[in-house]
């Protein structure tokens, strides 16, 4: 996808200097992502990453968190709205008849093919993987909450900034979702994912810090000024010098299997939208509403209020 900075309508993108800042602007819908903003991440991180000005990026979220994962209010409230033809495929993304929306509304009672879910979120992996791919340093700057698809996109960056009070974790883990991106073992190790994966437990920005997930975990009065310091730090070295040492250290990531993970990442989360339980709470969304279906998803964990405590008990 090819974009200007004037034809964004999900993010921002501004060059400051040395640094590229990208910041997820939904607000109003905790910066759920769509596949529009998908496309468009891609996109301006490729402009970054071709114009020899800039050393690092810089990724943020508007209003009151990062990300509160994909916009899923749409396809799960939509259960029983079936579509069909060769319009979905004009559709705009969050609309009855997006390719997104379509997969989640699967309905029960026909034939389930996997591979149309493999394709529709390979797509969104790909794109967050172009922040991965980059061959430029990113920061990713986490304020309020960075939860289920969030987190999917954050791990692509390569050193987090999480304010002390903030939230980051995979709550979809306890039903109706797996983390596509499969970073987490790669960033935690196997225990440490383990603890997170089979809870659905979020950690809190100081927690994230001591589990050695973040590299900084500053008062939330602080986190910009330290992020700030960090990404300008950077900025001073040479251009050659960080491209190397990315690549130097992404490899040994390569080299653990994260492209195979990935894969059964997301062929999992196909398949966790289409058991029992991922048809229930489908049900349950379509009848009380997303926000109703998630509250009573986390009530037997003790973080069912308005987005939660969230973090390890």
């Amino acid at each position: 996808m090819s974009i200007t900075p004037a034809e964004l309508s999900t993010l921002r993108y501004e060059v400051d200097g040395p640094v590229a800042r990208i910041t997820l602007d939904r607000p109003h819908r905790g910066n759920g992502i769509t596949r529009r903003m998908a496309e468009e991440l891609a996109a301006v991180v490729e402009l970054a990453d071709l114009d020899p000005d800039i050393r690092v990026l810089l990724l943020s979220g508007a209003g009151k968190g990062f990300c509160g994962g994909y916009d899923l209010v749409d396809s799960a409230e939509g259960m029983g709205r079936r579509t069909a033809g060769a319009g979905a495929a004009q559709a705009p993304p969050g609309s009855p008849l997006d390719p997104a929306v379509m997969a989640a509304n699967h309905d029960p009672s026909q034939p389930w093919d996997p591979m149309v879910d493999f394709a529709m979120m390979r797509r969104n992996v790909r794109a967050f993987m172009a922040v991965h791919a980059c061959g430029k340093p990113v920061v990713c700057k986490v304020h309020g909450f960075c939860v289920a698809g969030g987190t999917d996109l954050a791990l692509c960056s390569d050193l987090l900034l999480i304010a002390a009070d903030a939230k980051i974790g995979y709550p979809p883990a306890r039903v109706w979702g797996s983390p596509t991106t499969a970073l987490w073992a790669h960033r935690l190790g196997a225990q440490r994912a383990k603890r997170l994966l089979f809870t659905g437990d979020c950690l809190s920005g100081a927690e994230a810090l001591a589990w050695g997930l973040a590299i900084e975990a500053p008062a939330p009065e602080e986190l910009d000024a330290r992020c700030e310091r960090l990404v300008q730090r950077i900025a001073r070295m040479p251009l050659n010098q960080l491209q190397m040492m990315k690549l130097l250290v992404d490899e040994a990531l390569h080299a653990q299997g994260l492209h195979a993970s990935q894969t059964l990442g997301v062929l999992l989360d196909g398949a966790a939208r289409h058991t029992r339980e991922g048809y229930a709470f489908q049900q349950l969304a379509a009848e009380a509403g997303f926000r109703q279906a998630v509250r009573e998803r986390d009530e037997p964990f003790g973080d069912a209020g308005p987005g939660g405590s969230g973090v390890i008990p």
